[in-house]
């Protein structure tokens, strides 16, 4: 019988994540029920989000002590009881840390054969999409302005300060360590980038946007975030994607200067999830795929290979390891 290996949840978190929070554990081979499929998970999705979910529940169910970790990934359908989709076919599907899923065929998405499939994770999957839907439908950026992202050197980040630029805008970033901001501003083309680490942001960031902040994208929350506020221009928008500092925090603490702030200087707040724009995708794909032809968006994944090496895949992601999009390779793409 083929293998299911899984990670499952020993404990939840109270504070810090850590490995030893998880255990890997082999698991019955599924098999598909009526309109079910069985899939065979090739790239999984490590994302901050991951641990938010360890919290409780959000825009999605808490994930509990004795669960097979969640996932977003990329699969290929190995059985199907369902018409809509056959065997041999590259889906994305909500999954798990296995090497083995079933779900409901009406809840997989169909992909194009697109190669290589890790792009259906980055610049065309949740990544590229949460960057292009936070900053062009919920931040608006005109020709001209000052965009800001914080996680600069991350999945989202990456692509959201070449958006940005592609747009016309000054982009600068917010990132931790001189090395990965000199990465940021040398190979992705980034105005500026600050590091968070390195001295005083506030000043540091006044220097970089001397005519102040037109759209603030918030992945980290936090000082940074009260730090960005203080700085922003009438009328601002800040687009709040995730809270990555307060997420290992037992204590998580918030911005100061709220509602000051946005009062002050009237801002705009909003927060989204990707799948809030799902109606735009196309259009999303579509103007991502040509600013990349047109070397205007470079593509930088962060791969770890190995089911069993997923929860270092997370803890490394959560104390800012990685540069670009990180995933886990479960399996190799089909032929």
């Amino acid at each position: 019988m083929t293998q299911n290996r899984q990670v499952v949840i020993r404990e939840l978190p109270r504070g810090e994540l850590t490995n030893d929070h998880f255990e890997l554990r082999d698991g019955e081979m599924p098999a598909a029920g009526e309109g079910e499929v069985v899939v065979r998970t090739i790239l999984m999705s490590i994302d901050a989000a991951n641990r938010a979910w360890m919290q409780g529940a959000t825009y999605r169910e808490a994930v509990k002590a004795g669960d097979v970790m969640h996932t977003y990934s990329i699969g290929e359908v190995a059985e199907s009881k369902d018409d809509r989709l056959k065997p041999g076919e590259i889906v994305a599907v909500e999954a798990r840390w296995a090497d083995y899923v079933t779900v409901k065929a009406k809840h997989a998405q169909k992909l194009p054969d697109h190669r290589p499939l890790s792009h259906m994770l980055s610049i065309l999957g949740i990544a590229g999409k949460t960057a292009y839907h936070g900053l062009v439908n919920v931040g608006r950026p005109e020709p001209g302005e000052t965009v800001v992202v914080s996680a600069a050197a991350g999945s989202v980040g990456i692509f959201v300060g070449q958006i940005a630029k592609a747009l016309g805008c000054r982009a600068v970033g917010i990132a931790g360590g001189k090395d990965k901001c000199d990465w940021v501003v040398k190979e992705l083309g980034f105005d500026a980038c600050i590091d968070y680490r390195g001295g005083n942001l506030f000043r540091e960031l006044k220097a970089a946007c001397p005519n102040g902040i037109d759209v603030y994208f918030d992945n980290v929350g936090g000082e940074i975030l009260e730090t960005v506020l203080f700085q922003m221009n009438q009328k601002g928008r800040v687009v709040c994607c995730g809270a990555v500092s307060q997420y290992n925090s037992t204590a998580p603490s918030g911005p100061r200067n709220l509602p000051g702030m946005v009062v002050v200087k009237r801002l705009r707040m909003e927060g989204f999830i990707v799948m809030d724009f799902a109606d735009r995708d196309e259009k999303a794909t579509q103007e991502l795929m040509a600013w990349v032809k047109e070397g205007k968006i470079r593509v930088v994944e962060d791969v770890v290979e190995g089911l069993e090496n997923a929860p270092r895949a997370l803890t490394g992601l959560l104390a800012g390891d990685n540069r670009g999009k990180r995933m886990v390779r479960v399996a190799p793409d089909p032929v």
